[in-house]
């Protein structure tokens, strides 16, 4: 049939994400940090992406697709709803003898204490990394923890921590932090994680840490959305680091 549906100029893409978030529906997702549809039938052809691309590289055409499908959309949206949220435990998994079980939730170092043999020494002691809380992941990050409180947060991709030699010592040194990388991960959920996070504690400051490839970008994208759905005029600061650890930005 022939109908309104929008058209992405993979050449003009800069992989910025926020034809992500903008497309209600879900039609539009990054591949190898580039914009594309999922496919015909989730995109309903209105363009609400349009406004949102920096570059221009998103138009709506009219051409032959495959029609719009309400119900493929709902049933996308609700599987990865599914694929987002936490596994539960198995009941009858024990906790290990005498340690901390690896998923749990807890903190350690200057703020909270693991009631842990192997918890790990205070921060900011000589030869010590800085990590004072676990998880790290942002999908496996609690929303509701002690050392949210008055926290300077550091969001950071994934390469950040390889790439960058001070990592501990001058990103993370006195900072909360959370991972993900835009490119790889599934970003489905991440908004609303942070956007909760920010909103349901009392969080000082959030530092977006990214690597300076434009897939990386995305990052900036969530963290700034997050923000805004929180309802807090929360200080955000943005760090660009090239592939050798130097400050870009």
């Amino acid at each position: 049939m022939l109908r309104n549906i929008v058209h992405i100029d993979r050449d003009a893409c800069n992989g910025c994400g926020k034809c992500v978030s903008a497309c209600h529906e879900g039609a539009i997702r990054m591949v190898d940090g580039k914009a594309e549809l999922v496919g015909e039938i989730y995109c309903d052809g209105l363009g609400a992406c349009v406004g949102d691309c920096p570059t221009g590289a998103i138009t709506v055409e009219s051409r032959e697709a495959v029609a719009f499908d309400e119900a493929a959309v709902a049933a996308r949206q609700r599987q990865q709803q599914q694929r987002s949220a936490p596994a539960a435990a198995p009941a009858a998994a024990p906790a290990p003898a005498g340690g901390c079980p690896g998923t749990r939730a807890f903190g350690f170092g200057a703020r909270a204490a693991c009631a842990c043999p192997s918890a790990a020494p205070a921060a900011g002691a000589a030869g010590t990394g800085q990590l004072t809380q676990w998880p790290v992941q942002l999908r496996l990050v609690p929303v509701n923890a002690p050392w949210w409180d008055q926290a300077d947060i550091l969001l950071a991709a994934d390469c950040v921590a390889v790439a960058v030699p001070d990592f501990q010592q001058g990103l993370l040194k006195g900072r909360k932090v959370a991972v993900m990388c835009p490119k790889l991960d599934d970003p489905s959920g991440y908004v609303e994680k942070l956007a909760a996070i920010l909103a349901e504690n009392d969080v000082r400051s959030l530092t977006v840490a990214r690597m300076h490839v434009p897939c990386c970008g995305g990052i900036v994208r969530i963290a700034q959305e997050a923000v805004q759905r929180s309802g807090k005029a929360l200080p955000v600061q943005v760090r660009v680091y090239d592939h050798t650890g130097a400050l870009q930005g």
